[in-house]
């Protein structure tokens, strides 16, 4: 069987030409047997497709597991790899290449990509001049460098000489939609180039990697869940608010394990809403639609449907145009990004509309420029075998004044003081895929989770204390003042009691002159941390990705050069062997 072919005089677009052929070749796929399985035993009955993601948290897994069960309808034969089991050699040898990545910190690659795109930048690469290629990125648009690494990934691409064979997708948060166009597009269009095609018998075709099952409970369909506790964890003299929340399960038949997320689904600041709606000169009971479609009042829509607490990209280049200020489109630009972050700190959207009072958006422009309420993400800080039908967590409330009014967390004060008295809190889960306790329970772990990065710690020694695993168990923990900021502290001090923790490093950074933090601690202990190390222990890390994740990060690689007796270099291949081994996991924001 064969491709139709298309004359170079019909009347189709490079664009049209390269989807009807993918269209074609995925009938003709189709024409071989029930889901593409092969009639025939020993002809061409798949072209190869390679899928790399690159993830943190597991959302670029997932599609990449839908993109390859979509390809078959297109002759394609998928294979979906973690780039940290990718190594570049492999490279000019993917005549067809996916990459669907998400981008963490400031603009970093994945956990998982960074080797990868360390070899990437060599100047040896051979030329990939056979390769084509396309890119989905997953970011989100409140952070300034978004989907940063996708972007790397398609410009190192096309330096190579590969061929983007369709642009690159930039998803925010809400990336369901923007992936079903990119991937229907995409994978006809990728089909119809390059020659390599898998040659063997149908149960090679049929070897189709298997996408998770999208669960029952989830962004759209949250579960109603009920909060049973709330209990302040800081001192009342302490300079932060910290707070333990136990919530049920009960009736979702929800499970997880420990290291997985909890999504918290909140409500904004009924006060925040009522001065936005103040701020427009708009009516609170003004009919409009939301971004779920549904016909509501303007306070319900924005107290639980619109984020206006962080100003959209949108709602500033409104402003900008609307306003001739020429100050603030020049902080708009892409070189002036650090300006623009310190102009928005503390800012919310209703700050906009009071400094720019000749300004009007009507109620329906308005909200056409904010962008969806996202729920938040929290580390779990309990394993449901401790706590059957119930999830923890650790939750700092946020809460602070800025130019002149006083500034509140979203989902962290709902929490603290609002939720109280609600019928019901939506949750769902997400899966942190290798953010778990090892599977071999002898191995050693070390930890290091200052502040409410101590969550999933907390839950990972419950669960060796439920298993009685033999691994050893080490935790760095930091906050300011030992006496109000030591979170768990008769927990943790019953765990080395009992043996389930072996080493409690702690890092008081104000309890002294002298600022100490979790990395201080790391490298004071560098001459048993790396012998752990050496002993398969694994590198645990949680909490702030902007400082800590990268001071410990820093700290990790110099206690391994010096008591490793290695290089610079050395050090850094002995880090990211740890990194493919999944021995060193970060759950960092």
């Amino acid at each position: 069987m064969t491709f139709p072919y298309f004359p170079e005089d019909a009347p189709f677009s490079p664009q049209q030409r390269q989807w009807l052929s993918g269209f074609f070749a995925g009938m003709n796929a189709r024409a071989y047997g029930p889901d593409g399985a092969a009639q025939a035993t020993q002809e061409s009955v798949g072209r190869p497709l390679t899928i790399l993601f690159g993830t943190q948290t597991g959302n670029a897994e997932g599609l990449a597991f839908e993109a390859a069960q979509q390809a078959a309808q297109f002759g394609l034969h998928a294979k979906v790899l973690d780039m940290g089991d990718f190594t570049i050699d492999q490279l000019p040898e993917t005549e067809r290449l996916l990459i669907i990545t998400s981008t963490y910190g400031e603009g970093e690659m994945p956990d998982n990509a960074q080797a990868l795109w360390d070899a990437a930048q060599s100047d040896s690469i051979p030329r990939l001049e056979n390769t084509y290629f396309s890119i989905l990125a997953l970011g989100d648009t409140s952070y300034d460098l978004f989907c940063q690494a996708g972007k790397d990934w398609d410009r190192r691409l096309e330096e190579l000489g590969a061929k983007r064979i369709y642009d690159r997708v930039d998803c925010d948060v809400d990336f369901d939609d923007l992936f079903a166009s990119w991937s229907s597009a995409v994978l006809p269009a990728i089909a119809a180039v390059g020659t390599q095609h898998t040659n063997g018998k149908a149960a090679t075709v049929l070897a189709t990697p298997q996408a998770p099952a999208r669960p029952k409970w989830n962004r759209k369909n949250p579960f109603p869940a009920k909060l049973l506790k709330n209990v302040r964890l800081t001192q009342s003299d302490s300079t932060k608010e910290t707070r333990h929340y136990e919530i049920s399960l009960e009736g979702s038949d929800l499970t997880y394990e420990v290291g997985d997320i909890l999504n918290v689904m909140p409500k904004n600041d009924p006060q925040l809403v009522t001065e936005t709606i103040e701020a427009l000169g708009a009516k609170a009971e003004t009919i409009v639609v939301g971004p779920s479609g549904n016909a509501r009042s303007l306070y319900e829509v924005l107290l639980e449907e619109c984020e206006i607490k962080i100003p959209s990209k949108d709602l500033l280049a409104a402003v900008a145009e609307r306003s001739g200020d020429t100050a603030f489109q020049s902080m708009l630009a892409p070189e002036h990004t650090e300006q623009l972050g310190k102009y928005l700190w503390g800012r919310e959207s209703v700050d906009l509309l009071l400094e720019y009072p000749q300004l009007k958006f009507s109620p329906e422009e308005f909200i056409a420029l904010l962008k969806p309420l996202q729920a938040r993400a929290y580390s779990i800080s309990s394993s449901i075998n401790a706590f059957p039908n119930q999830v923890h967590l650790t939750i700092a409330s946020v809460r602070y004044d800025a130019h002149g009014r006083p500034r509140k967390g979203v989902c962290s004060t709902y929490l603290a003081d609002r939720h109280e008295g609600e019928d019901h809190l939506p949750v769902y889960l997400t899966v942190n895929k290798h953010f778990g306790v090892p599977e071999d329970d002898s191995l050693p772990m070390i930890m290091v989770g200052p502040g409410t990065g101590v969550a999933p710690f907390r839950a990972f020694l419950q669960e060796r204390q439920i298993r009685k695993a033999p691994g050893k168990n080490w935790l760095f923990f930091g906050e300011r003042n030992r006496e109000s900021d030591f979170f768990y502290k008769e927990e943790l001090n019953g765990m080395i009691e009992d043996g389930t923790l072996n080493r409690l490093d702690l890092a008081f950074s104000r309890d002294q002159a002298e600022k100490i933090y979790v990395q201080n601690r790391m490298k004071e202990q560098g001459k048993e941390l790396f012998a752990w190390l050496e002993e398969g222990g694994y590198f645990f890390v949680c909490g702030d990705a902007y400082r800590m994740a990268k001071d410990v990060d820093k700290a990790l690689h110099e206690v391994i050069a010096e008591h490793g007796g290695m290089s610079d270099e050395q050090a850094a291949e002995y880090v990211n062997q740890m990194k493919k081994d999944k021995r060193y996991v970060r759950d960092v924001y």
